[in-house]
């Protein structure tokens, strides 16, 4: 299973109503993070466990559920993580 796929099966946790993950890690060849093989990626998801939490505290519950993903096969994540209703 690629990071990707692991992405999305860990992130289901979530129970997301809309999810969306982006590789740019083509866009940062040599840059150092990607010499280690750690990838870059950009995430959109909504998710009514966001509802009433802060951006950090969003963001944890992402962290949580990639787990072991933010030390091997993420490098870099910028994150867009909204509650139904906020976009």
């Amino acid at each position: 299973m690629n990071t990707l796929e692991l992405m999305q099966q860990r992130l289901a946790a979530l129970a997301p109503e809309s999810i969306e993950i982006g590789d740019d890690s083509h866009l940062h060849a040599g840059h150092e993070g990607a010499k280690s093989g750690g990838g870059h990626y950009d995430l959109f998801i909504v998710s009514p466990q966001f509802t009433g939490l802060m951006t950090v505290a969003r963001h944890r519950l992402i962290y949580n559920a990639l787990g072991d993903l933010m030390q091997t096969g993420i490098h870099a994540l910028s994150i867009k993580a909204y509650a139904p209703g906020e976009i």
